[in-house]
Order: C-alpha cells, then structure tokens, then sequence
C-alpha cells in the first residue's frame, strides 16, 4: 500500500467515536415489493409478524448483554415496511430496545413508512412509543411514475401522507425522492421538486435509479419494455436538485442528501464517518469491534436461529472477536476489518459528505497524514477539478468539489486503485 506501513497504521476510533453507536432494526415485510428494489424484503409474508418481533426483541435482549447495554445515539427502523406494525407492536419494540440499549438523551429515533399506511391515530401512537422522526417513502409527485415505481400511492396520498405527519406532532421529518426514471424529462423532475418544497420536508433523500442485477426492472430493461434513462439527463437533473434545494435554505451535507440546519440524519452519519452501529434482523449488517458481519436474509431461518440462540457469556475483554460472533446461530460472513481496510472505508464514506475529511482527525484516527497516504494521485485529482482543500475554523479539509460529486464514483475508484 503507497505511503503506508500496515505494522504501523492504527485504526482508532475518530475523536467522539466513543459517543457515537448506532442501531439498526429491519423489518423485513411489505404488501408488495417494488420492481426497481434489490433490499431483503419479503412481500405477502405479514402472518409471521407477531413472531418476528418476538424474535427480533430475544436479539435485541441479548445483543445489549454482550455489549453492556452500549449509550446509543441513534435508531433507525427501516425496511421493508416498518408502518405495517401496528401502534401497540411499535410500542413493544421501543420498549425491547430501551431495556437492552441505553438510548441517550435526544437520541434520533428514526421510522421509515409508506404512505398508504400512514393515518393520524398511528402516527400519534408512534410518537408516544417514543419515535422522534419519520421518513416518508414519496419516491416521486407523479401519478404515471409512481405506478411505473410499482408504488401503492399516488400524488394524493403522497402528499397527504407528509401533511398528516405534520398534523400528528412530528417535527423532524424526512422524504425520499428518486430521479432519474424512464421517460421523465428534467421539466417533470423540477415539478417534483416545487411540489415537494412545498410541503416544506426538514430533510430530502435523493437517489438516482440503478437497475439492480435480478430486479424486474432490470429484465425490463434488458426485454426492451423500458428505456434507460440518459446519464447526462441524469446528471442535468442532479444539478437542478443542488441549485433549487440550496435556493430554498436546505444544505447538501452528503452526495445525496440534504437539509435544513439542524435536521442531518445522524444515524446515518454513523455510517459515512465508518463509526459502530449494530444492525438486527435478517440480512441487517453490523459494524463493531473492528468486525463486519450480517444476519441471515430468510426471515424464517431468522426466526428460528435467533430462537437456538443460548444466553451468551460476554466475551473476554468484553468485545465480541471473530470467533465469538460466529458461534452466534443467526450471524453469517464475520469479516475482520484490518486498519488498511478501516482507512480506505473511511476515505470513501467521508468524500460522500461535503466537508470532506478532517485531516486533522484522519491522522489521529489513523497515525498517518492523508497527504502521505495519496500524495501520488491527489495533484492529478486537483488539477482535473474533483477534489480541493479548504479551511474552516482552523481544521483543513479535503472534500469533493461540485464537479466531483457528480463523478464520485470514479473518483473512489481511482482512490482505491492506488491503495491496492
């Protein structure tokens, strides 16, 4: 690896990490699975709800054992349909994991749900429960490209479903949109975006389509049913979404999301500065103790491993090693993340979010300086227009520029290309 010893490279926690551990919960279920969607999610499989989250809570339990019931900052309950559980389940599930996990105080307790499930009297509950933000799947403000999306709702119901959030007491709520689809001009997709502005979101989502390898949509497009969009509409749209939401008082602080001060998605900010999370429920992957694994995606098998799964005894030293976790029925692929491997994650993550990387904290997270590390490629990338430093209050930066987020991907191949 250029400019590196890996006997000497060290891979500890950034400054703050310790403050810092996320949890993940997939509710795996949905009424009908979307054709563009590759997620571990299951549709017409809601009877097995009741023993899931039975399940789900047996793993919560035993998981804050082995971590000694860790201070968690963040909680996210995506899916899948998350809103498919009823008030009195949602409120079960936030009891499991406040008895198991020590939620700290103002902690981000994130629910993702779809707009046809959304009505007051649910919402308020979930409120109650404890969840303190809601992230509505809208996807799109067109009737004719939500049906393509395969979505349940229309426009109605999508806009319905963000004003009924509001009216049920949320003061922290995100939405999703997608861009990028078949047939839809850059004329549609500033539509979009006035209609969704006007509903006056904390947070957007943006995402540009990918046909997912063994998606429908995929042999759509491979029969010839759809068209792929063009990359350079694409690209023109995502210009006009950095323009439109900076122009209305939302900041782009990762590739692909923005918001308005204050109102960042913290749980996922674990994930893009690479710090611990635990992630539950099939297919779910983990982060922690220098280890990355994931559950089983069968939420049967789920279910029936997690249920063979003995009180464990803590691990010696208290964190879980590779041979720890893969005694655990339910956990598949354990991989131990060496610092080399740490340090080329955390480049690609960190370059997503719009300071870029605190050189400052890479070097005492890391013991090297990160001109040291790419002092052979950086010139090249400066020099082209996709990367720049900068200072702000007395830290240096490293980050994309404008022209490098639209190309980031090939910036993190090139980056990664020299680390090999």
């Amino acid at each position: 690896m250029n400019g590196m010893n890996e006997h000497s490279l060290t891979a500890s926690p950034s400054i703050g990490a310790r403050d810092v551990f996320g949890l993940y919960l997939h509710i795996p279920f949905c009424r009908t699975k979307c054709p563009y969607c590759d997620f571990n999610t299951y549709a017409g499989l809601e009877r097995l709800i009741p023993g899931y989250l039975e399940a789900l809570g047996r793993d919560l339990a035993l998981w804050g054992q082995i971590l000694g019931r860790p201070p968690t900052t963040s909680v996210f309950i995506g899916g899948g349909t998350p809103s498919l559980l009823n008030v009195a389940q949602m409120d079960a599930l936030m009891r499991s994991i406040s008895e198991s996990f020590d939620l700290q105080f103002g902690a981000e307790i994130t629910v993702e749900v779809n707009p046809d499930d959304v009505d007051k009297a649910r919402l308020v509950g979930f409120r109650d429960a404890g969840i303190n933000r809601i992230s509505v799947g809208i996807q799109a403000l067109d009737d004719p490209q939500l049906a393509l999306l395969g979505r349940r709702h229309g426009l109605e119901g999508a806009v319905k479903a963000l004003l009924t959030t509001r009216d049920a007491g949320f003061e922290n709520v995100s939405a999703d949109l997608m861009y990028g689809l078949p047939n839809q001009t850059v004329g549609m997709w500033e539509q979009t975006l006035c209609g969704l502005l006007e509903l006056e979101p904390d947070h957007i989502s943006a995402y540009c389509l990918t046909f997912e390898e063994g998606t429908p949509f995929e042999k759509m497009l491979m029969s010839g049913q759809i068209v792929e969009p063009d990359p350079d509409i694409a690209a023109e749209m995502y210009e006009l979404l950095e323009q439109t939401l900076r122009g209305s008082g939302y900041y782009g602080y990762e590739i692909s999301n923005w918001s308005r001060p204050g109102f960042e998605s913290r749980h996922n900010l674990t994930y893009w500065y690479n710090l611990p999370y635990l992630g539950v429920g099939p297919g779910a992957h983990s982060h922690i103790a220098q280890h990355r694994f994931h559950s089983v995606l069968s939420p049967t098998e789920y279910i029936l491993r997690v249920q063979s799964w003995n009180e464990p005894d803590p691990p010696n030293g208290g964190s879980p090693n590779q041979a720890f976790l893969e005694r655990i029925p339910h956990v598949i692929e354990v991989e131990h993340i060496s610092p080399s491997l740490a340090l080329a994650e955390t480049v690609i993550m960190t370059l997503r979010l719009r300071e870029g990387i605190d050189r400052k904290g890479f070097q005492s997270r890391f013991n090297i300086d990160f001109n040291d590390v790419f002092c052979d490629v950086l010139p090249e990338m400066e020099e082209l227009g996709l990367i720049e430093e900068f200072c702000s209050d007395d830290k240096m930066f490293t980050r994309l520029t404008s022209k490098g987020r639209l190309l980031g991907n090939q910036v993190f191949s090139r980056l990664l290309g020299h680390l090999a």
